[in-house]
């Protein structure tokens, strides 16, 4: 584990490189003049993209980790099966609520130590909301969090009025259950469906990007399916996040937690949901 100076220094850089990048990002936004192209898979990129993910990188060098971004992702697994610890980033989660003009975009900020998550950073720069997490230390969000192409927040300042989550607890006998606005896969409705069967009162949601498991953890849902594709980069940050407020992000498959650095980096199918303890 890396040591409390040490993980205070990493934080604080990661913060402020998500605050720098939504900058960049909302400069693009503001100004309409997206450059859209089409990336290898099909998916959309922007030159919001292309200038959050190179803001990023600038200001993740001084801590002499590795970086894997969903922008820069070709690195061979050779090189990369050595890495014990690195930064996992997507400059823009939800690219396509960001052409659609949503506000449902983030800015995903990982440190991966061992194959797990132990710093998640996702900021919300429309929304000026952060939600940040390190491991055994609690998930937290702060709002008003302006973007600032020269941040230099410290760590007394970025913790200062934040707020520990999960901040409501759904209950109620209400079930929430919180999907992809734009990527529903017919499994995924299938799962919704059964849910539907074994419980009388269920709301469904539909949010884009990171958001969706933030919204676990500030307790606004219960459950979040996702049996589509999804990368490392989409979830790594936003996992920590879940985790450090009381849930769990685990294969469909296996049940198991989901891990980083794979050689084939897409993820297994996941659930998000509350950690059931048992009391016996």
């Amino acid at each position: 584990m890396l040591k409390d100076e040490s993980m205070k220094m990493l934080f604080t850089t990661a913060v402020n490189a998500a605050i720098r990048a939504g900058a960049k990002i909302m400069e693009v936004y503001e100004s309409g003049d997206f450059h859209i192209k089409a990336k290898s898979d099909l998916t959309p990129l922007t030159i919001a993209d292309t200038l959050a993910h190179d803001e990023i990188k600038r200001t993740l060098n001084i801590t002499r980790i590795p970086v894997i971004s969903e922008e820069g992702r070709s690195i061979a697994y050779d090189e990369r099966i050595s890495w014990d610890l690195f930064w996992m980033v997507d400059p823009l989660d939800g690219t396509d609520e960001f052409i659609n003009r949503t506000s449902d975009f983030t800015v995903n900020i990982a440190l991966i130590q061992n194959g797990y998550p132990v710093i998640g950073i996702v900021y919300a720069p429309a929304y000026k909301r952060i939600y940040f997490a390190v491991k055994e230390r609690g998930a937290y969000r702060k709002s008003n969090m302006e973007t600032d192409i020269n941040a230099k927040f410290s760590y007394e300042e970025i913790l200062e009025n934040s707020a520990k989550l999960p901040l409501f607890n759904t209950g109620n006998g209400k079930l929430i259950v919180v999907t992809s606005r734009l990527h529903i896969s017919p499994e995924t409705s299938e799962y919704v469906n059964e849910l539907r069967k074994k419980h009388s009162d269920i709301t469904v949601i539909r949010r884009g990007s990171s958001l969706k498991m933030c919204m676990l953890a500030v307790g606004k849902a219960d459950i979040y399916p996702r049996f589509d594709t999804t990368w490392e980069w989409d979830t790594a940050a936003s996992q920590i996040i879940a985790e450090e407020a009381g849930f769990s992000v685990c294969s469909v498959e296996n049940e198991t937690r989901l891990s980083y650095n794979k050689e084939n980096m897409q993820n297994p199918w996941f659930v998000c949901q509350k950690v059931i303890k048992d009391i016996n």
